[in-house]
């Protein structure tokens, strides 16, 4: 009786003339004497629950699927199952061995982020694991993605505005030859907008579709949305006011009763100033100064 082949099996995409494929291979790491394997395959259907898709008897050491879209559709886990029979004797089978599961479609990595109001912009890979097929000759191989973002509450507080910023609205997913389980990628970053407000930690997301593809396998897919987690910072004031009183980042506090325009705070690390202008405002025996107008860049 035959008992486990301790089989190495792993799902890789393809892509056969214009068909994306899922294969998976299975190579004993020891020899054996000429066995016939059956394969099954299937998708994750709810959590913990697998629904069978095609099941087939071969002697290859590989077993193909093909991405149809109505038996195995983009966002489905997918596995494969394999046990080995001699011929003659299909009642005898090797224990069966699983594969991992593959995800099918379009995600993003990191799947989650928390970042912080301090400015810094943080990298999202968007990967398709799924070969991207030109439907005609004229057509370009990609696939277009919008993004969006959406704000899911401060604490149970009313959505508002989102608290992130993406450097594209729009991403292409061109067709590359498939490495491992990335069949295309593109970059987007995210910042946390600084928005001056204590208004404690928030969540929004990140969410994608594909923007009027022709291949019908992609056009119901939505990717998994990205949770962003931004923590709040503490934000810094200064202040320039009445005759004038002048209250800097670090709390120094001191008054200036020139008249004139002066230059009440700079930037070292960005394009950013602050002007204001002061004029005389008090009694002609007083040197009063008020302030008059502010220009900001």
């Amino acid at each position: 009786k035959l008992t486990s082949l301790a089989l190495e099996l792993v799902i890789t995409p393809e892509l056969v003339q214009g068909q994306a494929l899922l294969k998976c291979s299975f190579s004993p790491r020891s020899p054996e004497p000429p066995v016939q394997f059956r394969v099954l395959w299937s998708r994750l259907s709810s959590p913990g629950k697998r629904e069978q898709i095609l099941q087939e008897n071969t002697l290859k050491e590989f077993s193909h699927l093909e991405m149809d879209g109505t038996n195995l559709r983009l966002g489905d886990t997918v596995f494969c199952t394999v046990t080995a029979f001699r011929r003659g004797t299909p009642e005898q089978q090797s224990l069966p061995e699983d594969s991992q599961g593959f995800y099918a479609g379009i995600k993003f990595l990191p799947e989650s982020l928390e970042i912080a109001e301090d400015g810094k912009e943080h990298v999202l890979t968007v990967l398709s694991t799924v070969p991207i097929a030109c439907p005609g000759h004229n057509d370009s191989c990609k696939i277009t993605l919008q993004l969006s973002t959406e704000d899911l509450g401060k604490n149970s507080q009313a959505p508002g505005p989102p608290d992130i910023a993406l450097s594209a609205c729009q991403v292409h997913l061109l067709q590359e030859p498939c490495s491992g389980s990335s069949c295309a990628t593109a970059m987007v970053t995210v910042t946390a907008v600084t928005d001056f407000a204590q208004d404690r930690n928030c969540v929004s997301r990140i969410r994608a579709w594909p923007l009027a593809p022709r291949d019908g396998l992609w056009r119901a897919h939505t990717p998994r949305d990205v949770k962003v987690t931004v923590r709040d910072l503490p934000t810094g004031n200064c202040y320039s006011f009445t005759d004038p009183h002048i209250i800097t980042f670090d709390g120094w506090r001191y008054d200036n009763c020139k008249i004139g325009t002066f230059l009440l705070c700079r930037s070292e690390s960005r394009a950013f100033e602050v002007h204001v202008r002061q004029r005389h405002c008090g009694h002609h025996r007083s040197a009063t100064a008020c302030n008059c107008g502010v220009a900001a860049q």
